[in-house]
């Protein structure tokens, strides 16, 4: 299609500009120059996937090398997919307007359960079958990794090949065997079968799954060479390894329109609900130089005037003094604001307060996640009530009138008690500002409560526990509400209905497969958007494939089940969850891993917080 007519088309839709590439920083090259193409595709709205830093990071490592294209590919909203599909239009990259059925590779970043109907979708837009055992070419091979893939049967039967952990490395290692496979005449299955030997690399078609009589799973048994447990890659070295000095800056507003600075992966703390901080372990830190040249790089590179340090706990970064004075010295007379998400309630100090308020003030974010000491002790945030509201006191003490505090429902062991106290917490955070003298005159506070159902996820302790049911999370959320008495808070929660439905994602099997396809064909898609999400026909899905959705969300797991995801290791054995979830029962906290190793496993990646001096 010409450029005019396509123009012509995109003045339907709502945002065109998230469909017209030619971005400042993003690259095109000669397709006849290079050998591999590769189509990255984020599964959600532009606006989401640009703000992601694993696309950033992997498009511009990609394009760095001469053989590789890689352009980027977002779900269309509503509006334009109905354009496509009247237009014949198939889904393109946005660098060339090519359609991505013509590439080599075509790559999903898997980082919500609830974009996984977008994925189907995305397949058939490109005017691709939607199963693997249907694309027999060797091109194009259908990859997928992000968080999402530490479980990835829920998807086995659509996507060829899963990266399981960081891909800066294993990808690339990928690539280079395709371009062989591909140069020698080799087929798909060859291809397979050698990339399944690459350490981090996931061939679901090459494990045969067989059930019990009560539907768990009773074996996972691999074929033509593949090992028996596939093991996750990491990145060792931060300081060396590759981070972009280019960000492509979008023509439309994003959700973090920003400079992004990575600053560490992993993290300490082990909370026990966190899939995050335990499928990233361990910890491995960038120097506070590597960080500063590489902030400032990008800030000379597009032109933003706010960077924002990226991690999972950014205040346990250890250089963190030393480099917010190197960050000050260039971005206060610039006029360049830093944002520190993740800060920890515990380790938040007037000094912190002061250098992230020389440039832009903003609100203050913190997570108690519970309301209660017993519960915090439960999921292990090693946070006490006090810690808590002498750091609100320090933000009042600053200058700051607005809060806002995240909590979980429906955490394991919870009672009534537990979401009382977060409405009590709130109040105190309340009194904690009017009982200050020095407090700013003739404004008033605001706590804002952000309140997220609890959703057991894999490699963590909690991956055994049952998730509440969808009546039960409604009856918790009415009840908090009521526990509330004053304007000065505000109340927020997550639907129940997405909540329940990747709880069943989260935990589920290869069988889930044929309810997302069904669930797809029915219209399903955006299933984490509002707008879009119809959890009618889910259930039908679910029904008419003769699966129950609690049988993932609501049901107890045995410490002896074998879990979907039990031959992935991502670093942490299931005998050290085991005892996590043991000691959670109890109300035992287990300390950070730099006041002690907790025996996790994750020392056997022989790098990071493992090997520092206690």
């Amino acid at each position: 299609m010409d450029n005019k007519r396509f123009e012509q088309l995109l003045l339907a839709v709502q945002k065109p500009g998230r469909y017209s590439g030619g971005e400042v920083n993003s690259i095109v090259k000669n397709k006849g120059d290079v050998d591999v193409r590769f189509a990255f595709c984020f599964p959600d709205t532009y606006e989401i996937g640009m703000s992601h830093l694993g696309m950033k990071i992997l498009y511009s490592q990609f394009n760095k090398r001469e053989d590789i294209w890689c352009e980027r590919v977002f779900a269309p909203w509503i509006d334009f997919e109905k354009v496509m599909r009247e237009n014949n239009i198939p889904l393109f990259g946005l660098e060339s307007r090519d359609s991505i059925a013509e590439f080599d590779f075509i790559g999903f970043t898997m980082q919500y359960e609830m974009c996984y109907t977008n994925v189907l979708n995305m397949l058939d837009l490109a005017g691709l079958p939607l199963k693997s055992c249907d694309r027999n070419a060797l091109s194009p091979i259908v990859v997928a990794g992000g968080p999402c893939a530490c479980n990835p049967e829920p998807l086995a039967d659509f996507i060829d090949l899963f990266f399981l952990g960081e891909g800066e490395e294993v990808d690339l290692e990928v690539i280079d065997l395709y371009k062989e496979v591909k140069k020698s005449g080799g087929s798909k299955q060859e291809f397979l079968c050698r990339a399944a030997k690459i350490e981090g690399v996931y061939v679901p078609s090459l494990y045969d799954v067989a059930y019990n009589e009560d539907g768990t799973v009773k074996s996972v048994t691999p074929s033509d060479g593949a090992p028996a447990t596939v093991k996750k890659r990491i990145i060792k070295d931060m300081d060396s390894a590759y981070y972009p000095d280019k960000f492509v800056v979008p023509y439309i507003e994003i959700v973090h329109d920003r400079i992004v600075q990575e600053i560490f992966r992993g993290c300490i703390r082990g909370c026990r609900f966190c899939q995050a901080g335990y499928i990233y372990r361990p910890v491995r830190e960038k120097s506070a130089d590597t960080v500063n040249r590489q902030a400032r790089d990008l800030c000379a590179s597009s032109g933003y005037d706010e960077i924002s340090m990226s991690s999972l706990s950014t205040s346990d970064y250890r250089e963190l003094e030393p480099l917010l004075n190197k960050m000050l010295e260039w971005t206060e007379p610039n006029h360049i604001s830093l944002a520190l998400p993740s800060l920890r309630i515990d380790n938040f100090s007037d000094e912190l307060l002061q250098k992230i308020n020389h440039v832009r003030k903003s609100g203050l974010t913190f997570a108690p996640e519970a309301g209660t000491q017993r519960l915090r002790d439960v999921i292990n945030k090693n946070i006490t009530e006090e810690e808590i509201l002498r750091t609100c006191r320090t933000a009042f003490a600053g200058g700051y009138t607005a809060v806002k505090l995240y909590f979980m429902l429906g955490l394991p062991t919870e009672t009534d008690e537990d979401l009382k106290g977060i409405a009590d917490l709130g109040q105190k955070i309340v009194n904690e500002f009017y009982a200050l003298e020095n407090r700013p005159r003739g404004k008033s506070v605001t706590v804002t409560i952000s309140v997220a159902t609890f959703v057991p996820k894999p490699f963590t302790p909690f991956e055994f526990e049952p998730q509440i049911t969808k009546a039960e999370m409604e009856r918790k959320q009415q009840y908090l509400r009521s526990c509330i008495t004053t304007k000065k808070i505000t109340l927020n929660w997550h639907d129940s209905s997405t909540s329940f439905l990747e709880g069943a994602f989260a935990r589920g099997d290869r069988r889930m497969g044929k309810i997302i396809e069904a669930a797809y064909k029915k219209g399903c898609r955006f299933d984490g958007w509002s707008e879009c999400f119809d959890l009618e026909k889910w259930l039908q899905a679910f029904e008419e494939c003769g699966i129950s959705p609690d049988f993932y969300s609501a049901r107890k797991r045995e410490f002896d089940e074998v879990n979907p995801w039990d031959h992935l290791d991502y670093g942490v054995t299931k005998r050290f969850l085991t005892a996590q979830n043991k000691l959670a029962h109890k109300a035992v906290t287990t300390p950070n891993c730099r006041e002690k190793c907790a025996g996790c496993g994750a020392d056997c990646y022989g790098e990071g917080v493992c090997y520092e001096k206690r």
